[in-house]
């Protein structure tokens, strides 16, 4: 099944949603999140490659390149993003897809940034045509070229920016233009987690929520999370609810697996 979800994200087919997440959820996922790469457990080999990445930047004093990742949903894109933030000491700006409806809403973002800033696009698949067109100068070239007036006194004026990093998130490789895929000097595609990397990852959790959780507690739940730390996390905070009503202290595989 994991390999049938991967093949359909891949080539852009709809996969089953997970269930809306309420607002105390969303909170709680923030105050979970991996604020480092030494907090961040699992995908070893793209962790390694951008720590390489981020130190070859800083070391020429450089923006990190543009980086596009993909992968299913809950799998570490967002944190990931705001890491290469926080490693590059970078401010980083955060918007999605569906939120730049015009050409109009990216140039406010774009000339709102300083150099070495981090612009991270969420849903990045779901850009307009009109706007993924505009982003293309602005990522080769930070500039951006915008027209003043229409007929034959149309001008074209160009724009520089500073330089800055694009952070792409999808969860769709196949809904992206290859001109704006190709404009990413780094891609990584991210996988699901094995159980033992869950099991690190609730224990981490279980911890920052004060919860007392035994190991094959952590690896019972981990099994039941679809290689997936969001909703690892998710099945976390409702056990911790059944163990506070039921007045339970320590979370074994018993209570668990209920």
């Amino acid at each position: 099944m994991t390999e049938e979800i991967r093949q359909a994200l891949l080539k852009g087919a709809p996969v089953s949603a997970e269930p809306k997440e309420t607002e105390e959820d969303i909170v709680l996922n923030m105050s979970l999140r991996p604020k480092r790469f030494s907090e961040f457990i699992g995908q070893k080999e793209i962790v390694d490659n951008l720590k390489i990445s981020i130190q070859a930047a800083k070391q020429r004093k450089e923006p990190l390149e543009h980086v596009l990742l993909s992968g299913p949903p809950g799998l570490g894109k967002t944190s990931l993003s705001h890491i290469i933030a926080h490693e590059m000491s970078s401010k980083i700006t955060a918007t999605s897809g569906p939120a730049i409806e015009r050409a109009g809403d990216l140039i406010g973002i774009l000339t709102n940034l300083e150099k070495g800033d981090i612009l991270f696009i969420d849903e990045i698949h779901r850009l307009s045509k009109v706007v993924e067109e505009f982003l293309y100068p602005a990522m080769e070239n930070f500039q951006i070229d915008f027209v003043i007036d229409k007929g034959p006194y149309a001008k074209t004026i160009k724009f520089n920016l500073k330089p800055f990093s694009l952070v792409g998130a999808t969860t769709r490789t196949g809904l992206l233009a290859a001109p704006l895929r190709n404009r990413f000097g780094i891609f990584y595609n991210l996988d699901f987690y094995n159980v033992q990397d869950l099991s690190k990852i609730l224990k981490h959790s279980a911890k920052t929520l004060t919860m007392d959780i035994d190991d094959e507690a952590a690896e019972e739940i981990a099994r039941r999370a679809r290689g997936t730390p969001r909703i690892a996390n998710r099945l976390l905070r409702r056990i911790r609810d059944y163990a506070q009503v039921q007045k339970i202290k320590k979370i074994n595989e018993q209570v668990a697996s209920k």
